[in-house]
């Protein structure tokens, strides 16, 4: 729709009169770690067509972000080095400078380069993207960052301006580095008076379908004049700049997922401005099913399941199910590997009485996973989405890999069987809020006991979130998961499971610190007990079988251990400090 007085929508702070044209703060979405997306590859940059971004320079989130200038994003940064002797170029094609006098056009950009540069970055500008003439700018010399400020004058007024940055160096070794944000391109004419506020946004509603969302724009600088609007999609209403001296510019009914990009013209004065859709996913209510129906390469984290956090690859849809007895397959299945985003599905919060989350898992590929190396994969969280209460990990042995649980930063707590890769294990994680109960069970039959379980040292006040996890190349290897449920009761499930026999009553483990070579165990019954004691590293270093209260510990070394002891089919794990 089109619109006759003002708007103008901004996601970052203009000057004091004037008019943004062009503005790249290179969105938030870049890696902070290797590997870095090229510019002509990344995906986070706030304008579309009819910008265009080529070159060789990286964009990341690493490093010293941009800080210490007005209006500095601090976030996602082009970074131009040298590749193998050759400078890295930068080049952005498609601006439209035509409707202002050149005289009147400002070109500012945050810019820091490396102490060991001696050299300075080369800003180039031209109209037909062949021939090319310098931008003179003051060279950056405090190794900080600083706004780059471009008088009126040497920015054409063209309908294909483009600029180019390039690192002049040839250097192989130390070579110079320069990092570039906040790019923008203004029209500094004084009759331009608009200034804007940081525009927010507000889902209008949170449901599992397509919700819509409103815009909100504060301003001054009004008062006078005619605007015409045009926002690529919603409504516009709210204050009139063009008789109000300060109000807000309101646009509403525009589609979660979907960025806004609104032109404005006032005589002379034009606008464009940008806002990023916000995310507006329900809370996913108990019994809760997933059985991952996505399009076949799509990114989980765009479904109204699920949300992305941190940076990297997406966990992404893959074709067809996982299959295990007992347990009905629809739809597809998600991969994950590596290094990349963390996807989470917030449920109804559980307080009170049991909490499962069961799912089907299968590791593919544990090639580059580290040998001797465990990472957890997925979670189950309390109040957010990474607040872990229970953990569960892939540690790779040789060719094969084991399955592990735990709360916080330890990966001891790991199952005797050595699987393959390709078996297809069933997963189900539990708590029992009356007994602060929290076990893992893997491949469960009818009344089984946990295969593993953790003691909470404080009792878990409230369930609300599941996690899958990409940490790294080295610990997380290629993972297959489906058939997710998280549900409160096992009927929904249909299993019946010992989620009360993960304890052993009247468990004593003393002295401890042990330092005389002997430990003991009591319990009630003081019946035959197997005891498996590992190291830090989940080594297995001691496994012997109790037939009274002591074992013989004197082949331990000084250091931490866990111990777990199993009697008539209860399970139990302790930690061991030995002197």
């Amino acid at each position: 729709m089109k619109k006759i007085y003002s708007l103008l929508l901004l996601v970052v702070s203009c000057a004091s009169f004037g008019q943004t044209i062009y503005s790249e703060n290179f969105g938030t979405t870049a890696p902070s770690a290797s590997p870095y997306p090229l510019v002509t590859v990344y995906a986070g940059f706030q304008n579309t067509a009819p910008i265009t971004y080529t070159g060789t320079s990286s964009v990341r989130s690493s490093g010293t972000l941009s800080t210490g200038y007005n209006g500095a994003s601090a976030g996602s940064h082009v970074f131009i080095s040298v590749t193998t002797g050759v400078g890295q170029v930068f080049q952005i094609d498609g601006i439209n400078t035509s409707a202002y006098n050149s005289a009147d056009l400002q070109l500012s950009f945050g810019y820091l380069k490396s102490s060991a540069a001696s050299v300075a970055l080369v800003v180039e500008k031209s109209t037909d993207g062949t021939n090319w003439s310098p931008i003179t700018f003051t060279d950056n010399t405090n190794g900080s960052w600083n706004l780059v400020t471009v008088a009126g004058g040497q920015i054409p007024s063209s309908t294909t301006l483009s600029l180019r940055l390039t690192n002049p160096s040839t250097a192989t070794t130390n070579a110079p580095q320069f990092r570039v944000d906040d790019i923008k391109i203004s029209n500094v004419n004084a009759s331009c008076t608009l200034t804007l506020g940081a525009a927010t946004t507000v889902c209008d509603v949170f449901t599992t379908g397509i919700d819509t969302y409103t815009t909100t724009i504060p301003y001054t600088g009004g008062g006078s004049g005619s605007y015409t609007i045009t926002p690529s999609a919603g409504a516009v209403s709210g204050d009139n700049p063009g008789t109000a001296a300060t109000g807000n510019i309101i646009i509403t009914g525009v589609n979660e997922g979907t960025n806004l990009v609104v032109n404005i013209v006032s005589g002379v004065c034009s606008y464009q401005a940008n806002a990023n859709s916000p995310e507006c996913k329900a809370t996913n209510t108990l019994p809760y099913s997933e059985s991952f129906a996505y399009t076949v390469g799509s990114a989980l984290g765009t479904s109204q399941m699920w949300s992305s956090f941190n940076t990297g690859d997406d966990v992404a849809a893959v074709a067809g199910s996982l299959n295990y007895s007992g347990v009905t397959s629809t739809g597809n299945s998600v991969l994950l590997s590596g290094a990349g985003k963390e996807c989470t599905s917030p449920f109804t919060s559980t307080t009170a009485g049991t909490l499962y989350a069961a799912f089907l898992l299968n590791v593919s590929d544990l090639a580059l996973m580290v040998d001797g190396n465990a990472g957890y994969f997925a979670g189950l969280c309390g109040t957010g989405s990474a607040d872990y209460k229970g953990r569960v990990f892939v540690k790779r042995i040789g060719t094969q890999y084991s399955i592990g649980f735990d709360i916080a930063g330890s990966t001891t707590n790991v199952e005797t069987t050595l699987r393959n890769v390709g078996d297809i294990v069933y997963v189900v994680i539990g708590y029992d809020f009356d007994t602060n109960s929290l076990g893992l069970w893997l491949n469960p039959t009818a009344g089984a006991a946990p295969t593993l379980f953790v003691n909470p040292t404080t009792p878990l006040t409230a369930l609300g979130w599941f996690t899958l996890r990409q940490d790294s190349d080295a610990n997380t290897p290629t993972v297959q998961v489906d058939e997710l449920r998280i549900v409160t009761s096992l009927t929904d499930l249909g299993l019946t499971l010992g989620v009360s026999q993960n304890s052993i009553k009247g468990l004593k483990v003393y002295p401890n610190p042990v330092s005389n070579g002997t430990l003991f165990i009591e319990t009630t019954t003081n019946a035959t007990k197997n005891i498996v004691i590992y190291d830090v590293l989940g080594k297995q270093v001691l496994n012997a079988t109790a037939v009274d209260n002591a074992i013989n510990v004197s082949s331990l070394k000084a250091g931490v251990y866990v111990v777990k002891i199993t009697e008539e089919g209860k399970t139990a794990t302790r930690k061991l400090v030995v002197k």
